[in-house]
């Protein structure tokens, strides 16, 4: 069994395999325009952020029921407890169905009827975050929000994804402060390829509690001091940093150097469907590349664990630590 981990960046979208993707197609009488599961997986090529995102965006088009979305959480929780993950701290995209016409509680509730048994049936617990899509506009990030009020039993948090680039964070502030004012923990992807000036402005106009990506933090000596004192952790992607070339090869991820400098890293898949891997995946890629010893690998356990909102029960969190201490390679 591999090392128990937490998994604190994840698009549940991002796991639509191909041959889910299809299955959804049939039952939904969609259209996919790919042949088969082999030429759609062949499409799962990227240039960079936006490529993938085209993409990304339009498979979603199969995904119409509760039911869809259900299938869609429980496919993913089922490879995430092979891998090894206890914890899983997982993102969604509502503008992105809303805007097909798939309204809030569809999502939500299509979801929720995964994450709501998922210790049960996969040993794993759970927390929803809402992410807002940073390309569109800060109006459209405020109905969301309000349309989302009467699931916030069921939402811990916010982010803020899509494309990075001509979209700085302090586009967000109003939501952001909205958000914290009903209670909800923030997140926001920073630093991805967006500079290292969207990390600080997430730290210091959205309130952050996690940075999304921010490896771009190595950019700038005073941030990573700021982040190393301020214990903020860092949700890395490193098969992802791969295949949408923020790094150009694995063996040149900056994690190590990350760790050694005191950052709070943690290692997760983002959209594992797409990227070549799920968390485990991601440990064991890490570790080939760039030779992480076992006790790097149980401090990134052991940071996923520290990372997650968990502070609504920290028995639950200290047991996982235990689990990651008790852990033999």
């Amino acid at each position: 069994m591999p090392i128990p981990k937490a998994e604190l960046h994840l698009h549940i979208e991002g796991t639509l395999e191909p041959e889910l993707a299809f299955a959804l197609a049939a039952r939904n009488g969609v259209e996919l325009p790919y042949a088969d599961t082999e030429e759609l997986r062949k499409a799962y090529l990227f240039e960079d952020l936006q490529t993938f995102l085209n993409l990304y965006y339009g498979l979603m088009a199969v995904l119409r029921t509760e039911r869809d979305f259900e299938d869609l959480a429980n496919a993913y929780l089922a490879r995430a407890a092979a891998q090894g993950v206890r914890h899983a701290e997982i993102f969604f995209d509502p503008q992105a169905h809303i805007a097909r016409g798939v309204d809030m509680g569809t999502v939500v509730e299509g979801l929720w009827r995964a994450l709501g048994s998922s210790e049960t049936n996969h040993g794993i617990s759970t927390r929803l975050i809402l992410c807002f899509l940073r390309d569109e506009s800060a109006e459209s990030a405020l109905e969301t929000l309000d349309a989302a009020k009467p699931y916030l039993d069921r939402i811990t948090g916010i982010g803020l994804d899509s494309a990075e680039v001509g979209h700085p964070p302090v586009k967000f502030r109003e939501v952001y402060e909205a958000a914290a004012a009903l209670g909800l923990r923030r997140v926001a992807h920073a630093g991805e390829e967006g500079p290292p000036a969207y990390i600080t402005e997430a730290l210091d106009i959205l309130g952050v509690e996690r940075v999304d990506h921010g490896l771009r933090c190595m950019e700038d000596e005073e941030l990573v001091a700021r982040l190393v004192r301020d214990r903020i952790p860092l949700t890395l992607c490193p098969l992802s940093n791969v295949r949408l070339r923020a790094v150009d090869v694995l063996a040149e991820h900056p994690l190590p150097a990350m760790l050694d400098a005191g950052l709070l890293c943690t290692v997760n898949s983002d959209d594992p469907a797409y990227f070549g891997g799920y968390a485990g995946d991601n440990f064991d890629a890490v570790r080939e590349a760039l030779g992480l010893t076992e006790e790097r690998l149980r401090e990134l356990a052991r940071n996923s664990f520290v990372a997650s909102f968990l502070e609504d029960d920290e028995d639950r969190r200290a047991r996982y630590l235990a689990e990651v201490e008790a852990y033999v390679f």
